[in-house]
């Protein structure tokens, strides 16, 4: 349907230019046919020109000037073809006696067809083509007292021409190659914003999912033990229902964070994100949750990037969630972070013997880790370990003094 558009649209623009053109031609052909007609040996004289060998204007005459103005009408579409059909009436008028040889005006108009509309090659042979024929008429025509200023002017009239056409196919390219950048930049410019919107969305995706599935992780394994010790053991009951409604709190306040920075109308409440300083405190709930879980710390500790803190830290928590959820009953887990002077090592590893179905290891949280590691130019690697269990680790690259 648009291209049936864009055809029915470019066939009116032809049909247009075609006709402005032909109103063109006639309005060409009647001022040519007037000066014709002024062109009389009698005002001649009277203006003191000589006018020997000068013929009066007749029907031929008129008929040759109007046969030179007809060109014009094909002037956009064939430039250069309608140059030399025009001028070849005009030199027949000149060698006829009927003129001076100074090009008409539908020799010009031509002149500035071919220069504005084709290429420089093509512009230099109309341009020659009028000069030869200028020529001719100036050899062959009647002997009126034409000085070599006359000549020059008359050259310079139609170097003047051909170079405004010129111009004007310049600046119709320079136009043209402007509106082209523009377009490109903004092809540019909607690439990248699609692109940021992408990367936006999956960087939301990560922190939702790593905020959801590790405290609904937690609280589904201490709902768990809650509803086997209700019967026997209400006082344990109760802990475990206090630990869900804490963890419950905490999910909801990291997720109004998250909330918050999306929406434009109102300020979110912005805090720290957390990191590998905060790693005691996850430690620590994943053993309330029921996961016995130790926190080795190698090297000595120093500032690091935002971005790789985060990432670091969420790195052991979808490790320990994942060890919560598959290491099965009685497994134990491990968190490594090793400060190196050039590189950060992170591993979580556990000795459980995991799920029926492994693949349950294989989802969205180890797809976001890999995005964040990836992000900052870090090694992962993830899968079973020899003698058993799984492991998570990660290795982040450091710049000099971090």
């Amino acid at each position: 349907m648009w291209s049936l558009t864009w055809s029915y649209s470019e066939a009116v623009r032809i049909d247009r230019t075609r006709l402005h053109d032909t109103v063109l031609a006639g309005v060409v052909a009647v001022a040519s046919v007037v000066l014709f007609v002024l062109y009389d040996p009698g005002h001649l004289a009277a203006g003191g020109l000589p006018v020997e060998g000068v013929r009066p204007p007749d029907v031929v005459g008129a008929a040759l000037v109007v046969l030179a103005c007809v060109p014009v009408a094909a002037r956009r579409r064939w430039p250069l073809a309608a140059l030399c059909a025009g001028l070849a009436p005009e030199a027949v008028l000149t060698a006829a006696g009927y003129g001076s040889g100074v090009p008409g005006l539908a020799g010009m108009v031509l002149l500035y067809s071919v220069a504005s509309h084709r290429g420089l090659a093509m512009a230099l042979g109309g341009l020659a083509a009028a000069l030869a024929a200028y020529a001719f008429g100036a050899a062959t025509g009647p002997a009126l007292a034409a000085s070599f200023t006359d000549h020059v002017m008359v050259v310079v009239v139609l170097v003047a021409v051909w170079g405004a056409g010129r111009s004007l196919r310049l600046r119709r390219a320079y136009l043209e190659e402007l509106k082209d950048r523009a377009a490109r930049l903004e092809r540019a410019h909607a690439a990248d914003t699609r692109a940021a919107r992408a990367e936006e969305r999956s960087r939301i995706a990560r922190e939702l999912h790593d905020v959801v599935a590790h405290h609904v992780s937690v609280m589904i394994v201490q709902a768990a033990a809650a509803r086997r010790v209700l019967a026997t053991d209400q006082e344990l009951a109760g802990e475990a229902l206090s630990a869900i409604e804490q963890t419950g709190r905490m999910a909801m306040a990291e997720m109004r964070n998250i909330v918050g920075v999306l929406r434009t109308d109102a300020r979110a409440e912005l805090g720290p994100q957390p990191g590998v300083q905060d790693l005691p405190a996850l430690v620590e709930q994943m053993r309330e949750a029921g996961l016995p879980t130790r926190l080795l710390v190698e090297g000595e500790p120093r500032p690091l990037p935002a971005g790789v803190d985060l990432a670091a830290y969420r790195l052991v928590q979808e490790g320990l969630t994942n060890a919560l959820r598959h290491a099965g009953a009685g497994a134990e887990a491990v968190v490594t972070v090793r400060h190196k002077p050039r590189e950060l090592d992170v591993r979580v590893e556990d000795d459980g013997k995991g799920a029926p179905d492994p693949p349950m290891r294989s989802g969205h949280g180890l797809v976001g880790i890999r995005e964040r590691v990836a992000l900052y130019g870090g090694i992962l690697s993830i899968g079973p370990l020899p003698g058993g269990g799984f492991e998570v680790r990660a290795r982040f690259p450091l710049e000099d003094g971090q």
